[in-house]
């Protein structure tokens, strides 16, 4: 049997599955594509988990369509972060060129256009639904591990959740934790004390510090309500496709603890969430994080520690991972570890980094007999990748250069009108997007100290009252002791009675002769 007679046979067996699958592309042998000699990706093995790697301007935005789409058409919804902003197209169907239809005849299947049911979400400005949570919904240990605080600061959090709780003072948005920080540490301090304890000053300016560095970069948008329900992430059109939701993240770059305390909420509400599933026919979700490295580069300890734990455990709950990067380095080995299908397009050696980098990747693959990984990984074309999924007993599948099939939506962004046409029809953006601001802790604890102040104005005033009536007392008296003090003495008695002596003298006169007139 010839080698590519050999070749052949590895791949079909290899990729051959029980249930349903979707057709990546077409093996290739050396420069050759062998027509329909295909490369399924099993469903039923998604929820392992994936990564689509490669330099720039090798194809992955594309592949990530290609898997998204495809997905759709079988029932099962996804989540795509649009960062560069060129995923919108997967709404409406490709215009068709003659070079897809040279690949599709080169792979052995034929190209039908399409586009895909689309949900445009947001994180700021972007059009679409609105995308927030609530503080409360974090919770004290995601909250602290977020922003990266010790043991004793995350202390002072579960204390100042403990403490919103027992008085209902709703955690809404930043302002409301920022307050309630305020309010532990001035003037509630003595009651707060006397039931949780002593609170350093100290711990919380560090925790406001920290608060602050993430309003910095706007998260103050993500935080508040209407809080997004994550089961409209596992929506179906009436046609039985699975929705896109698709969220645009085109200003996001220069704001990477956003884009990661949005990453790790989602994964958490979305494991806390969704019910136990076990291995399913095919997943209920598949999240795709495009340029996942600005997820971990900013990622502290305890969040890496976070996301690897959701990571191997929200399998169980139906859900997909696949991170989406430049070079396979970029994800934390422990995660790597986690990812059963590995889609990875060309690297580029222009360094001697470069070239330590790519004999690195090269060991992440399974062995072959038919290529020379770390040659090929250079020479990959625009829309070629090696490929490696799991079968459905969880081994890996032989190690395939493939030339992936092309997108059948649109390989470019929506107008501006098709977006605006998008959102106009959304149900998602009239749910999400209207403005609530109910009361919450802020604006209680607000109240409490406005009639604090009232208070402490009106004992001032009465004091005031007090001591004004005080002097005026005093005044008095000091003046009766005066007069007293004056008829008292002994001169102002002895004129006393010189003047009632001679004013009866007078008077006695004054009758003596009227008397001797008579």
């Amino acid at each position: 049997m010839s080698t590519t007679d050999t070749f052949r046979q590895v791949i079909t067996e290899g990729y051959t599955f029980k249930g349903n699958s979707f057709v990546l592309g077409g093996a290739m042998l050396g420069e050759e594509t062998l027509s329909e000699t295909l490369v399924k990706i099993p469903l039923g093995t998604l929820n392992r988990h994936g990564l689509i790697a490669g330099a720039t301007g090798t194809g992955k935005t594309k592949t990530l369509q290609i898997i998204a789409e495809q997905l759709s058409k079988q029932g099962v919804p996804s989540l795509l972060m649009d960062i560069k902003g060129d995923l919108s197209g997967i709404a409406v169907p490709s215009g068709g060129h003659p070079k897809i239809d040279e690949r599709h005849e080169a792979i052995g299947i034929p190209f039908t256009a399409g586009g895909s049911p689309v949900e445009l979400l947001s994180l700021s400005d972007e059009p679409g639904a609105r995308l927030r949570a609530t503080v409360m919904e974090f919770g004290p240990v995601l909250f602290s591990k977020m922003l990266d605080l010790n043991d004793t600061q995350s202390g002072i959090v579960a204390v100042a959740f403990k403490y919103a709780e027992d008085n209902n003072l709703p955690l809404l948005d930043l302002k409301d934790f920022r307050k309630i920080l305020q309010w532990l540490t001035g003037e509630g301090k003595k009651d707060v004390e006397a039931e949780y304890g002593r609170i350093s000053t100290a711990s919380t300016g560090a925790i406001m510090r920290r608060i602050v560095e993430l309003e910095s970069q706007d998260a103050d948008r993500f935080f508040g309500e209407v809080s997004f329900d994550v089961d409209d992430l596992t929506r179906l059109d009436e046609l039985g496709r699975g929705i896109v939701s698709i969220i645009r993240l085109t200003d996001i770059q220069d704001r990477p603890k956003l884009f990661s305390t949005f990453m790790l909420q989602l994964l958490a509400e979305v494991y806390a969430t969704f019910p136990e599933e076990g291995d399913l026919e095919q997943p209920k979700l598949v999240i795709f994080i495009d340029e996942a490295h600005l997820v971990f580069e900013e990622a502290t300890d305890a969040l890496l520690d976070q996301l690897e734990a959701i990571i191997k455990l929200i399998r169980s709950k139906g859900v997909g991972l696949f991170f989406v990067t430049q070079n396979p380095a970029d994800i934390p080995s422990d995660i790597l570890g986690q990812l059963g299908l590995k889609v990875q397009h060309a690297l580029r050696a222009f360094t001697a980094k470069d070239r330590k980098a790519i004999k690195l990747a090269s060991e992440n693959y399974p062995l072959t007999d038919f290529y020379d990984v770390d040659q090929v990984l250079t020479e990959l074309g625009t829309g070629e990748a090696f490929v490696t999924a799991l079968d459905r007993k969880g081994r890996p599948t032989p190690l395939v250069r493939t030339m992936l099939r092309a997108p059948e939506s649109r390989m470019d962004v929506l107008t501006q009108h098709e977006i605006d046409d998008l959102v106009k029809n959304s149900t998602l953006t009239r749910k999400y997007n209207k403005e609530v601001d109910r009361e919450s802790a802020y604006e209680i604890l607000e109240a409490k100290l406005a009639e604090a102040a009232k208070e402490e104005h009106r004992a001032e005033m009465e004091r005031q009252r007090e001591k004004a009536r005080g002097s005026s007392s005093r005044s008095r008296r000091r003046e009766k002791s005066t007069f007293e003090k004056i008829l008292n003495s002994t001169t102002t008695r002895q004129i006393g009675r010189t003047v009632a002596r001679e004013f009866t003298r007078g008077l006695l006169g004054v009758l003596g002769i009227k008397q001797r007139r008579r």
